[in-house]
């Protein structure tokens, strides 16, 4: 399936049901630490994961490969940024990579570390940024990029370049690419079933009954 088709899909589909569907074709979790939520907003967010790895460090570095990556992914991508070592409470993110992220047409940003310039990125950009935490600390003397679009770990779960990262008030959850088609048709699947379960449930007035017809809860 056609990428811009396969996330349009994937938009009509419960982050819940691609959770559960990962869980049973990839025979993985795919859906990352509830620590890992929205720190602007609650827009849902979808599109191929463009990662980028940092390491502690003492030097003054600029996150040259997430800045680069920025300008660089395709537009409707989601910034993933992982770290390595050192001092988790600092901010990842902020202000200006949110800018440049918005000029660029992507579709969001998850973080295993923090975020910070909430009230410039929610005033000026409405962006969605999930995030591990909110820090006004700088990564600067901290960490530093080390690589960009290499498979990298962010909330418990593996994230390949080009994966699919699917986010909501539910958490995120990512659908390894490979295997996304047979991801999106069980979601969509389990959403139908859950529909129909949903209205016996409240035709019937019993809860029983729908799971005796369906087997779901």
């Amino acid at each position: 399936m056609e990428q811009q088709a396969l996330v349009d899909a994937f938009n009509r589909v419960a982050v819940a049901s691609v959770a559960d569907a990962v869980d049973k074709v990839c025979g993985k979790r795919g859906y990352m630490d509830s620590t890992i939520k929205p720190r602007i907003n609650d827009k849902r967010i979808c599109g191929p994961a463009a990662t980028v790895l940092e390491a502690a460090t003492d030097e003054v570095l600029p996150p040259q490969h997430a800045l680069d990556l920025i300008d660089e992914a395709p537009r409707g991508s989601v910034i993933v940024i992982s770290i390595a070592g050192g001092e988790p409470e600092v901010a990842v993110w902020g202000g200006l990579m949110t800018a440049g992220a918005f000029a660029n047409g992507h579709a969001g940003a998850v973080l295993d570390g923090g975020v910070r310039d909430l009230t410039e990125i929610r005033r000026d950009y409405d962006f969605p940024v999930y995030a591990r935490s909110v820090s006004p600390g700088t990564t600067l003397g901290r960490y530093r990029t080390v690589a960009s679009m290499v498979p990298v770990n962010v909330g418990g779960v593996v994230v390949h370049p080009g994966d699919l990262v699917v986010g909501d008030v539910d958490g995120v959850v990512v659908v390894p690419r490979a295997q996304a088609e047979a991801v999106l048709a069980l979601a969509q699947e389990i959403d139908a079933r859950e529909l129909e379960q949903a209205k016996l449930i409240v035709a019937e007035k019993s809860l029983r009954k729908g799971l005796a017809k369906y087997g779901r809860i």
